[in-house]
């Protein structure tokens, strides 16, 4: 793989508030904020929308509770483990949601999901609530139970310092690519019952986790057969270098981009959007009303959890 752009300083002020470390099963309440950002950060959301929905047709908002926590469908578990890095040379934090009735028994496919800059893998976790909506989805038989993978982003984070605010290419860029792909999936083969083959792995993320996600997925394609992402930032590499063999894209079983119709760098993933198109790879194009927030990261989890793995 080559070595991934630089950060921009837009997407390098970029800050968020990381959620508590641990979460033992999906958690009940009110959801929280849409927002990402916190402590005086640079605000992401477009003073008005910077053009029209897309697809909310096929792909409308969710229902009202679809993250609310119910206390009549059984839960999954989210647990914090540990794996040595031989690659980066230190020990690193994973968490990992297991579905509801999770049994050593049986295998189960596996999604990669990457959090945002500035945040750890609670982002995904506490923020935009994965493990309320897969629940939710499982019970509703809308979803294929499986195993979701949160890593940390930040190649230099560690157990005792997961490292939010850590914004440099170091952290984020080829180092964490590396680590992926020769620890964390090995590690997470090797002590859970998941299915090692393509076509039950998935790659998915968030702002700087879509742009790792593409920059990982669309570069492995041997690896993943299914790609998710929302809201790519600036550390997408140029799209030209990612979709360069439409026949092997169009074998993947999903690839879904999405963005909010207020996000301040929708550029990005409209730029993906557009060469694919330009070149006749298939994907879903999804825009909402979102911003570059937490209310984009689960709608849009929502509606592509219901195809991984069908």
């Amino acid at each position: 793989m080559r070595r991934p752009v630089s950060i921009p300083q837009v997407l390098v002020l970029l800050a968020a508030l990381a959620a508590p470390a641990t979460v033992l099963h999906a958690q009940g309440g009110a959801p929280p904020a849409a927002g990402r950002a916190g402590g005086g950060a640079p605000n992401l959301t477009a003073a008005e929308p910077m053009g029209p929905v897309e697809h909310l047709t096929d792909y409308p908002v969710p229902p009202e509770g679809f993250n609310v926590a119910r206390d009549n469908v059984p839960h999954g578990e989210v647990k914090l483990v540990e794996y040595e890095s031989k690659t980066l040379g230190i020990r690193r934090p994973l968490r990992i949601y297991t579905p509801p009735g999770f049994s050593t028994a049986r295998r189960y496919p596996v999604l990669y999901l990457q959090h945002g800059l500035g945040n750890t893998s609670t982002e995904w976790v506490q923020r935009a609530r994965v493990p309320i909506i897969a629940d939710n989805l499982i019970a509703d038989g809308k979803m294929v139970p499986m195993i979701i993978v949160f890593p940390s982003g930040n190649a230099t984070a560690t157990p005792a310092d997961e490292k939010q605010g850590d914004r440099t290419q170091a952290s984020y860029g080829q180092p964490y690519h590396d680590d992926l792909l020769k620890e964390i999936i090995p590690f997470v083969e090797a002590n859970y019952p998941v299915s090692t083959d393509r076509a039950n792995r998935g790659i998915a993320g968030m702002s700087m986790g879509s742009g790792q996600a593409l920059n990982i997925g669309l570069t492995n394609l041997d690896t993943f057969d299914w790609i998710a992402v929302v809201a790519p930032a600036p550390n997408t590499r140029p799209p030209a270098e990612l979709l360069t063999d439409t026949a092997a894209l169009n074998r993947l079983k999903l690839f879904w981009l999405s963005d909010g119709n207020r996000d301040a760098l929708s550029r990005v993933g409209r730029g993906v959007h557009d060469l694919a198109t330009e070149k006749g790879v298939t994907h879903i194009w999804r825009v909402d009303t979102n911003a570059h927030d937490t209310g984009a990261m689960s709608s849009n989890f929502y509606h592509f959890a219901q195809k991984l793995f069908k």
